[in-house]
């Protein structure tokens, strides 16, 4: 079973596979919410299925909610069932190259107790510039019945305004430097962030042709960052729940489990005029 990352060389070797299930996860948050799919369509991996960010991996927004609401597990379940997956697929995620996308797929797989999925290191940038197999060809549709095993821990707004309170979390914000400052806000309509976060702005986890840093060298760079602070209590967070899971599964990677996500993140935060704000490098990044 892979549970977080596969080689382009080892999925080549694997795409006959009828265990298989193969998702592309394309999407820009600069470009129309339909980009992604028009991209799979002119050119995908073999085998591969397309999962749209907004419409699969997100429900419906209420203005209060955030960018991409978490659908309810029996929803986000028969979601992944209509895209071929069983108790028993292996799932292989990847979106463009960063993982930006394809690690909200491999979290919420996670979230409901189906830990065989892997997001493919370096993603369709790396398999295409390798010259490996592309195809338009769309696969017939295959829909399974996906058990929801367990659900996950996530937290809600109001378990984070507590933990605050409380100082029983350390809050990691996924954003990039200046939108964790305050400084700019290209996205929501109100800049900063929660206060007491530590900002790992997930591009950080890379190396410069996309693919994950080695083990070591990321657990060294968490543990920079979070100290000697339990791994249960670290929460991570971004604008809408999305590049969050990237420093998740960067952890895990790390042999660092067990930490959780606050799915509404940034864009749900910043919608509640009650909820405080902070801005500035309140906590040092690495």
């Amino acid at each position: 079973m892979l549970s977080t990352l596969i080689a382009t060389a080892d999925l080549a070797a694997r795409l006959d596979d009828p265990s298989l299930v193969i998702v592309d996860v394309r999407h820009d948050l600069g470009k129309p919410p339909e980009w992604g799919e028009e991209q799979y369509r002119l050119g995908h991996i073999p085998g591969a299925r397309f999962a749209s960010l907004d419409r699969d991996l997100a429900t419906a927004k209420s203005g209060r909610n955030g960018r991409h609401p978490l659908p309810a597990p029996d929803a986000a379940a028969r979601t992944f069932g209509r895209l071929g997956i069983g108790a028993d697929t292996q799932v292989v995620a990847y979106d463009g190259g960063s993982s930006m996308y394809a690690v909200r797929l491999w979290w919420m797989l996670r979230w409901l107790g189906h830990d065989a999925v892997a997001v493919l290191d370096g993603g369709f940038d790396k398999w295409s510039r390798e010259g490996r197999p592309v195809t338009a060809e769309v696969p017939a549709a295959r829909t399974r019945e996906l058990p929801v095993r367990h659900v996950g821990p996530a937290l809600s707004a109001a378990d984070v305004a507590r933990a605050i309170a409380e100082r029983s979390v350390t809050l990691v914000d996924a954003r990039a430097p200046e939108r964790y400052r305050g400084e700019v806000e290209p996205l929501d309509p109100v800049a900063g962030h929660i206060p007491g976060a530590r900002n790992r702005p997930y591009p950080r986890n890379l190396n410069p042709d996309q693919t994950f840093k080695p083990a070591d060298v990321l657990r060294r760079e968490f543990a920079e960052l979070l100290g000697a602070t339990p791994l249960e209590r670290v929460v991570h967070y971004c604008g809408s729940g999305v590049s969050a899971c990237h420093n998740m599964l960067a952890m895990e990677i790390a042999g660092l489990p067990g930490t959780r996500l606050y799915p509404g993140s940034w864009s749900e935060w910043s919608a509640d005029p009650a909820h405080p704000v902070a801005t500035g490098d309140e906590a040092p990044a690495p």
